[in-house]
C-alpha cells in the first residue's frame, strides 16, 4: 500500500464543521489536509433548480432506515465540497441555557459536559465570521451575546399575514436570524430573496462553506482532496494513538499519515468510520469503551402547517429558511397545557416553490387530476406555510450499525434504526394544533397540518464528562484516543429546539482553538 507524505492534520470531510477545523488550524502554521469522499464543486456550478439540486443531497446507497420510525437520510445529508451546509436553510440559532442541562434539570436525555457561557464567544465570534442577520433586540428568547452583524430581513406579504396570527393569539415573532448577507458583506452580494437556499446559493448571499471556511482554509493552505473516502483510521499497535488514515481514491488505497485526525463526518458517517475500524485492542469501534458509539442518534420532531387566504400571499418571496420566528413555545418543563417534556419553535413564512421540500406541491399528496391543477393555481398566489421545530429525547436504540453489505470502496454500509418516544408524539400533537390556530386566527379560509417528520441528524458519537458513558470530551476529544476529535452534530447529547449548524459551528471554532494551544499535549 502506498503511504503519502505525513501531515500534521487530516480532517475527514469538507462540510460545515470540517472545513472550519481545517482554516483553523491551518492559520495556526500547521500542514492540514481535508478528504472529501464527494466531488469538488464551486458556486459557479450551482444552479437555481430543484431538478438540478437533489444532486447535492444524499448519500445515496450507503444507508438503509428502518425501524418503528425511519429517518430520511435524504435531504440532511449530503456529500462533496461543503457538504450538507451547501443546501442548508442558514437557520442560525444559539442553543439556550437549560439546553446544555437536560438531565440535571428536568431528568431526561444527558447533561452536555460544557454550558452556554462556554459557548457564548464563539457563537459571539462566529457570527461575525460568516455575516449572521437578525434583530437580537426583537429576540425576547435569545441567551445573551454580540448583537448580529447584518440588518434583519424584510417581511414580505407572507410573514405579514402569519404575524397577524400569531399577535392574535399574544404570541411574539421577530425576524427569523439567517446566515445569509442582507448587505453587501466581506465580498459577498445581498440576498436577492428568489427562494433558492437549498439549490445552493449561486450568488454566494448564503454562508454555506463555499463561500466561507472552506474558502478560507484553502487560502490559509490547507490541502483539499476530493473523491477520497476515508475508510479507516489506524492505531498504533498500543491503540492508545492514531497514526492516520486509509483513503480509498480512484480504485487505489493508500495510507495517510497523521499527527492528528478530526472525524467530521456528521451524525451518520461520523460514527459509520469509528465502527468499521474496529481493531483486536478496539473490538466494538474505535472510541466505544462505552458502547454508545453509533447509539443515542437523535432528530428534531418536526411538522408543517400550511394553508390558504383570500388575498395574496406572494409565497415565492423571500428564503427557504422563513421570514420570522417565535419560540414562546422553548419553555422545557411539562405542566400549563403541556403533556411533554421539551420545547419547540416556529419558523414562520418559508419561501415556497411548486415540488420538493416545503413545496407547494408537497402540503397535498392527497390530491390528484383536475383537484390537484385547482389547488396549485389557488396556491400559487394564496399559499403561506410555516414549520415545528421540536426536541426529541435520545434513546439508546436509536443507532447506526455497520451492515453485511459493502460499499464500492469496501466500506461497511450502515443501518440507521429509529423510533419516536412518546415524549415527541406528545409535543407534535401540542404544536400542529397550536399551528392551525394561529393560521385561522390570521384569517386563513383553509388551514392543515403534514405529518411527523424528522428534521436535522444528531448524536451517534455522543459527549460526556464520563468515559462510562460518552465518546468524546467537551473539545470533541475520543476518551480512549488522545490525538483523534470529533466534531459536528454527532457530538449532541441533546438536542435543544433548534437548528444545529451554529452550535456545531461554535463548538468546532471553540475545538479548534483548544487544539492550536495545546498542540504539544495531543501530539507529543
Amino acid at each position: 500500500m502506498r503511504i503519502a507524505k505525513e501531515v500534521e492534520v487530516v480532517v475527514v470531510g469538507a462540510g460545515q464543521v470540517g472545513s472550519l477545523m481545517a482554516a483553523r488550524l491551518a492559520a495556526a502554521g500547521r500542514s492540514v489536509t481535508v478528504l472529501e469522499a464527494g466531488a469538488e464543486r464551486g458556486t459557479q456550478s450551482l444552479a437555481s433548480s430543484q431538478i438540478w439540486a437533489r444532486q447535492l443531497k444524499g448519500t445515496p446507497g450507503v444507508a438503509a432506515s428502518g425501524g418503528a420510525d425511519p429517518l430520511g437520510v435524504n435531504f440532511n445529508t449530503g456529500q462533496g465540497a461543503g457538504g450538507s451546509a451547501v443546501h442548508h436553510y442558514a437557520c442560525w440559532f444559539r442553543l439556550h441555557p437549560e439546553d446544555f442541562e437536560m438531565h440535571s434539570r428536568y431528568g431526561v436525555a444527558a447533561d452536555w459536559p460544557l454550558g452556554y457561557e462556554d459557548l457564548r464567544g464563539a457563537y459571539d465570534a462566529v457570527q461575525e465570521e460568516v455575516g449572521l442577520a437578525g434583530d437580537a433586540a426583537a429576540e425576547r428568547w435569545r441567551p445573551p451575546g454580540a448583537d448580529y452583524p447584518l440588518p434583519p430581513f424584510p417581511r414580505f406579504r407572507q410573514g405579514e399575514v402569519l404575524a397577524r396570527g400569531f399577535a392574535r393569539k399574544g404570541l411574539h415573532v421577530s425576524p427569523l436570524p439567517l446566515a445569509i448577507a442582507t448587505v453587501p458583506y466581506k465580498g459577498r452580494q445581498s440576498c436577492i430573496y428568489d427562494g433558492w437556499c437549498d439549490a445552493g446559493c449561486p450568488t454566494g448571499a448564503l454562508a454555506n462553506p463555499l463561500v466561507t471556511y472552506l474558502k478560507w482554509a484553502k487560502e490559509q493552505g490547507a490541502a483539499i482532496e476530493y473523491r477520497s473516502r476515508v475508510v479507516r483510521v489506524v492505531t498504533d499497535e498500543a491503540g492508545g494513538r492514531v497514526t492516520g488514515v486509509i483513503v480509498s481514491r480512484d480504485g487505489e488505497r493508500y495510507f495517510q499519515p497523521a499527527a492528528l485526525v478530526i472525524v467530521a463526518g456528521f451524525a451518520l458517517e461520523t460514527p459509520r468510520l469509528l465502527l468499521a475500524s474496529a481493531t483486536g485492542r478496539h473490538p466494538q469501534g474505535l472510541a466505544n469503551g462505552s458502547g454508545t458509539l453509533g447509539r443515542y442518534l437523535h432528530s428534531h420532531v418536526a411538522g408543517g402547517v400550511f394553508g390558504l387566504f383570500n388575498e395574496e400571499t406572494d409565497p415565492h418571496l423571500g428564503v427557504n429558511g422563513g421570514q420570522l420566528l417565535c419560540q414562546d413555545g422553548y419553555a422545557k418543563p411539562a405542566g400549563e397545557g403541556k403533556d411533554f417534556v421539551g420545547g419547540y419553535q416556529w419558523l414562520i413564512a418559508h419561501s415556497a416553490k411548486p415540488n420538493d421540500l416545503l413545496g407547494i406541491a408537497c402540503s397535498r399528496p392527497d390530491l390528484h387530476g383536475a383537484a390537484f391543477n385547482a389547488f396549485m393555481a389557488d396556491a400559487a398566489k394564496h399559499f403561506a406555510s410555516m414549520t415545528a421545530v421540536g426536541e426529541s429525547l435520545p434513546l439508546a436504540e436509536n443507532r447506526v450499525a455497520l451492515a453485511q453489505e459493502l460499499d464500492e470502496h469496501g466500506m461497511p454500509k450502515m443501518q440507521v434504526t429509529h423510533r419516536w418516544d412518546d415524549n415527541a408524539k406528545r409535543l407534535y400533537a401540542h404544536a400542529m394544533k397550536e399551528g392551525v390556530d394561529i393560521f385561522r386566527s390570521a384569517g386563513a379560509r383553509e388551514a392543515w397540518h403534514g405529518p411527523m417528520a424528522g428534521m436535522h441528524l444528531l448524536g451517534g458519537a455522543r459527549m460526556g464528562k464520563d468515559a462510562a458513558s460518552s465518546v468524546a470530551d467537551g473539545y470533541g476529544r475520543c476518551h480512549e484516543l488522545a490525538n483523534l476529535f470529533i466534531a459536528g452534530p454527532s457530538l449532541f447529547p441533546s438536542g435543544g429546539s433548534v437548528n444545529p449548524t451554529f452550535t456545531a459551528s461554535a463548538l468546532a471554532h471553540r475545538s479548534a482553538a483548544h487544539i492550536a494551544a495545546e498542540w504539544r499535549r495531543y501530539t507529543a
